[in-house]
């Protein structure tokens, strides 16, 4: 391999080197020529496609046993995607025609799976990254890797991209009396359908889309929902006007000012949904495209749910205080019954767990700290794809970047080894 061979060429003889290498040559360790990237969700095969379109190889490491785990393994079944198709396709392959503006689940994992046969995407499953960090010495990264038996393996490669996303890890919050509740207390990535919660009083915490889709889902089974609206939060219609919202808007910012965009949906929003204040739903200061562009908070996209609170079927309580044995305490005094608890409370990266690394990535939330659109490179050869806080739009800008400036890095590299190449078979000619 070619990365071995300037691997062995490099400082050979360094002591340093050599002490690492025989370190190295202990476990077992694999060279790869060209990129390595973490992750082989949408952000992972994105990149290794768009590499292989560019003749760049790369090895794609999965801690699960699957591509797109998160959908695959941690979604409910009602989910769709919240975006119309056209802002969620992956680079170099669009969704099939038949498919409908707002895909199933199913439907986008089988996308995914069918986006990686096309573009030969064979991702090394169950293994996870326990820690990567830059070897000055050798002038490569060294990722360690643990899979499913515990064998350890080492991946020394030129560049790294870290493909694991703002979703990688579930956010648990410590609540008071979380010991003492009797009942179910669940993450969302736990939580399928409302088939198990029939006739039951649930409690759901957290109002964003994820939080408003599992209160309607419940409904629909006989459930009991209440949910717990901690913070303001901006509800629009998922269409308007006969497009939907966020193409709409994406549209009306290519002609006018933000404030003026998020000033009209939220007429239009008022039109359709309502004063949703009266509803307990308090709206945040300010407008929705400009909270999400300062905060990547996005606003909920309502497919029902506010027609359910509206009627009284699913109750808007404030935030907990404290859990009892059978019961919730709220912030407001009162006390109400529930038989189980489901955490609608998010995600978060985990890159601080195991790249250590301190210039690129925060240590407090694991985003890149150089914010949208210059947080997919860093220095050494790391990248970052899929942390824009931009959804899967995002995710294409960082694959396109990423692949285009490798190509750069190997064809130039390429160039080198070739006139080095030439060199030594011209010395070995003339002698």
């Amino acid at each position: 391999m070619d990365c071995l061979r300037e691997i062995q060429g490099k400082q050979a003889h360094d002591p340093i080197f050599i002490e690492k290498m025989n370190a190295l040559s202990s476990r077992r360790c694999i060279c790869v020529p060209g990129p390595l990237i973490v992750g082989a969700g949408p952000s992972g095969l994105a990149t290794a496609a768009c590499l292989k379109e560019k003749g760049v190889p790369s090895v794609v490491l999965e801690r699960s046993n699957c591509i797109a785990s998160l959908w695959q393994l941690k979604t409910y079944d009602r989910l769709r995607l919240h975006l119309p198709k056209q802002f969620c396709q992956l680079p170099l392959m669009g969704f099939p025609t038949d498919f409908p503006t707002y895909p199933t689940k199913q439907q986008f994992v089988g996308y995914l799976e069918s986006y990686a046969r096309k573009f030969d995407i064979e991702p090394r499953f169950n293994e996870t990254v326990s820690r990567a960090e830059y070897d000055a010495t050798l002038g490569f990264w060294r990722v360690k890797s643990v899979g499913i038996n515990g064998e350890e393996t080492e991946y020394v490669c030129r560049w790294l991209v870290v493909a694991t996303g703002e979703n990688a890890e579930s956010v648990v919050p410590e609540m008071e009396g979380k010991g003492e509740f009797c009942g179910d207390i669940r993450h969302t990535s736990l939580y399928k359908s409302g088939e198990e919660f029939r006739g039951k009083r649930v409690l759901v915490v957290g109002c964003g889309n994820s939080g408003m889709e599992v209160c309607l889902d419940l409904c629909n089974y006989n459930a009991r929902p209440s949910l717990v609206v901690r913070d303001t939060v901006h509800v629009l219609p998922r269409e308007m006007l006969g497009r939907s919202t966020f193409g709409l808007s994406m549209w009306l910012l290519k002609w006018l000012p933000i404030r003026f965009v998020d000033r009209l949906l939220l007429i239009v929003s008022w039109l359709m949904l309502g004063d949703t204040a009266r509803f307990g739903l308090d709206r945040p200061r300010l407008g929705p495209l400009e909270l999400k562009n300062l905060s990547g908070k996005t606003p909920v996209l309502d497919v029902g749910t506010l027609a359910s609170i509206k009627s009284g079927d699913i109750k808007v309580c404030p935030s907990i205080k404290r859990l009892k044995r059978h019961a919730v305490e709220f912030v407001n005094g009162k006390t109400e019954s529930f038989d189980a608890i489901i955490l609608a409370t998010g995600y978060k990266s985990n890159v601080p767990s195991w790249l250590k690394e301190r210039e690129m990535f925060s240590e407090k939330d694991g985003y890149p700290r150089r914010p949208f659109p210059n947080g997919w490179k860093g220095e050494n050869g790391l990248y970052a794809v899929g942390f824009t806080k931009r959804g899967l739009q995002g995710t294409s800008m960082d694959a396109n970047r990423i692949a285009q400036d490798i190509e750069r890095c190997w064809k130039h590299e390429a160039k080198h080894r070739m006139a080095f190449t030439r060199s030594v078979l011209l010395q070995q000619s003339a002698s």
